[in-house]
């Protein structure tokens, strides 16, 4: 899977109640949850991102709760992958089983900046700057998570094989 999306740049220990405010949990559709994704970091997030946007934040990604609204909201606002230095674990687990891309890569969270355009390799771990031309590696995940981000998530991937 190949990605190529605006950057919207966050910090570190991004948690789901930044992600999505529990006072939006009422529901479990994308589309009401995207409305308010990262309101709390960006009040404007919501009305800049369009669809295959990326967002690449610092260590601690999705911190917090354990909520699945979390990269579901992300999902939701159209976000084609997220890359960070680091995910919190049960945010790590939910991106994939929602089918939410995730990247981890340091390199690239220092190099590049809000507003860079850059496309992912998600297959081979690749994430490129297209402003700068600068290259860099993160770890592919193993061919059946990839599958599973590639069908939506795991319940769509589960379905598939039956």
């Amino acid at each position: 899977m190949k990605f190529i999306g605006k950057v919207h740049k966050f910090g570190a220990d991004v948690d789901t109640d930044v992600i999505i405010p529990a006072r939006y949990l009422n529901t479990f559709d994308p589309i009401e949850l995207a409305k308010h994704c990262m309101e709390d970091a960006d009040a404007e997030f919501s009305t800049k991102v369009k669809a295959g946007d990326i967002i690449v934040a610092d260590k601690n990604f999705g911190c917090g709760s354990s909520r699945e609204h979390a990269p579901i909201a992300i999902k939701g606002a159209g976000v084609s992958c997220v890359i960070a230095r680091s995910f919190a674990r049960i945010f790590y687990r939910n991106a994939i089983n929602t089918g939410l891309p995730i990247l981890e890569c340091d390199a690239a969270i220092d190099a590049i900046n809000s507003g860079d355009e850059v496309e992912v390799d998600l297959d081979l771990g690749q994430i490129r700057n297209l402003r700068t031309g600068e290259v860099y590696e993160a770890t592919p995940f193993p061919p059946f998570m990839q599958a599973i981000m590639a069908k939506g998530g795991l319940i769509n991937y589960i379905k598939d094989k039956r």
